[in-house]
């Protein structure tokens, strides 16, 4: 079977991360992925937010917890100590759908480097605050910025979970 399609079929979400750090190569690789999805009329309009600071994640886990509504204590990212934080440009059409190809190719792209991830709502929520407008402006990024997802990353602490069966009933041909 090719290697690609493998991986789509073997990548799972993973919900119980080590809270050792991953290489920086494999997290530069991870994003460099990101950069390579298909996006609408080559605009490249989606940017990555990667967070390795250990306060910043933290801080991070604790509004995104807020927001989904947990209990305190709760870390929605799962322990995962990077959290790559996908966001597009609120005026280009596709924005959504650009920002949802990166997510998938990153998630590839850490199951193939033997590391496990999980895509995370609710950055649309934390990006419309203006705490969060402040952040990426310290970062120097101008602009309107929809949310789309965090891509948290880290080793699988147990294993990858085995896929569920496939349903039937969801392929029609026309042929």
């Amino acid at each position: 079977m090719n290697d690609i399609i493998k991986a789509m079929k073997e990548r799972r979400s993973v919900r119980k991360f080590k809270s050792d750090m991953p290489d920086k190569k494999d997290i530069e690789q991870i994003v460099e992925a990101g950069l390579y999805a298909a996006n609408g009329r080559g605009k490249q309009a989606v940017i990555t937010v990667a967070v390795t600071n250990r306060e910043l994640r933290d801080k991070i886990s604790d509004i995104n917890r807020k927001i989904g509504g947990w209990s305190e204590g709760f870390d929605p990212f799962y322990g995962a100590p990077v959290i790559l934080i996908v966001l597009a440009d609120k005026n280009w059409p596709t924005c959504v759908y650009d920002g949802s190809l990166v997510m998938g190719n990153m998630m590839l792209a850490a199951h193939s480097l033997g590391l496990g991830s999980i895509w995370i709502h609710r950055a649309k929520e934390e990006f419309e605050t203006d705490e969060y407008k402040e952040l990426l402006k310290s970062l120097g990024v101008e602009g309107e910025w929809e949310g789309i997802g965090h891509c948290a990353v880290g080793y699988a602490d147990g294993d990858i979970p085995t896929p569920a069966d496939r349903k039937d009933g969801r392929v029609f041909w026309v042929e």
